[in-house]
């Protein structure tokens, strides 16, 4: 059986690392194609260094564009690209334009779709991912979900039972099998206790008044616990590009993280204040509280079962919130079903069992 794997930005190259693993260990002949979403090395090529996924055997280039143009730029160089690899299926991950759009070309083509991380709902269709998750879901063949609360989004959506499949969270495959190896690694030149900081969305970082003030906010924070900030380049091109300044001793921006580097962080932070999905997902498996500015989100298991907690941009909360987290006051959580490192195995055997 033949399986391309569809992968563009740093959350699906940790999505896609371990089916890739399961896949192979099934004898299942494998191509990766990178279309390139991501090309920055930081947020790109450590990855595969890392994770050990094979780098890519075909990489679009498309790099950076507006969502329109890198959609069709997927589009147009992934058709010829599956059309001589000739797969029985195309697995694509999560809810980028990489997804969507290979999503589409196969669904023309009549080449079997995938999808890995489906159902989940923000309920927000200003956000560019929630209209990749929608139509990525009505066109795929096969509809891998992470948790109970996507199978009842699909079917009120009308998407057929007999396409959804409760397999897990594949994010937390990848972080149990690389905890240990994070937890062993060198934090010297970090504080000893720190709130880590990942912010990229536009709704954060693409209006001057808003990112001045939650940088703001963080240095208040950084007054009572340090702060360490591994900025996106899109977020320290705007901090740039608006003239905001850190200016504070106990806010420390650094340069994006490895996965390694970052998991190792994640686990002894005090606090993870986000508006990653993902991170809302590893915060939860790893028993810390996370604090996200987002209006709502896709993932609210992590709401209801886990560690996380909505902040939006109420800044006065988000400080408030931190000081009852100092004071041992931090929201506890549970683990949810099937968040335990075997999602990529079920995954496989269920491509082989659904084999057009």
């Amino acid at each position: 059986m033949r399986v391309v794997h569809v992968v563009g930005a740093r959350p699906n190259f940790i999505k896609a690392a371990p089916v890739y693993s399961a896949c192979a260990s099934r004898g299942m002949t494998q191509i990766i194609v990178h279309t390139g979403q991501h090309y920055d090395a930081k947020m790109s090529e450590v990855f595969f260094q890392e994770l050990g996924l094979p780098f890519p055997d075909i990489n679009l280039e498309v790099g950076s564009a507006s969502h329109a143009e890198q959609t069709a730029k997927v589009m147009l160089r992934f058709e010829p690209a599956v059309l001589e690899a000739r797969p029985d299926w195309v697995v694509v991950y999560g809810d980028v334009n990489s997804t969507l759009a290979a999503a589409v070309v196969c669904s023309k083509l009549g080449i079997p779709v995938a999808h890995v991380e489906a159902g989940l709902r923000s309920y927000d269709r200003r956000m560019p991912e929630e209209i990749n998750r929608l139509l990525t879901d009505q066109i795929a063949d096969v509809l891998f979900i992470p948790s109970e609360d996507a199978r009842a989004n699909l079917l009120r959506e009308g998407v057929s039972a007999d396409k959804i499949d409760f397999v897990g969270n594949v994010m937390i495959d990848t972080l149990v099998k690389f905890l240990s190896l994070a937890h062993g690694m060198d934090r010297t030149r970090y504080p000893a206790e720190y709130a880590l900081v990942t912010l990229h969305r536009p709704s954060n970082v693409d209006d001057p008044a808003l990112l001045r003030q939650i940088l703001d906010t963080l240095k208040r924070i950084s007054l009572n616990l340090a702060v360490v900030f591994p900025v996106h380049p899109r977020t320290r091109k705007h901090i740039d590009s608006f003239g905001l300044q850190a200016g504070a001793p106990n806010l420390h921006l650094v340069e994006p993280l490895s996965y390694l580097e970052f998991l190792n962080l994640e686990q002894h932070a005090r606090v993870v204040i986000t508006d990653s999905g993902g991170i809302q997902e590893e915060t939860t498996f790893l028993g810390v509280p996370c604090l996200t500015l987002r209006e709502n989100t896709e993932r609210p298991i992590t709401v209801t079962m886990g560690t996380n907690l909505i902040i939006g941009s109420d800044y006065s909360r988000l400080e408030r919130e931190v000081n009852a987290i100092l004071a041992g006051n931090a929201k506890r959580g549970q683990v949810p079903p099937l968040w335990d490192g075997h999602a990529a195995e079920r995954i496989a055997d269920r491509l082989v069992r659904h084999h057009p």
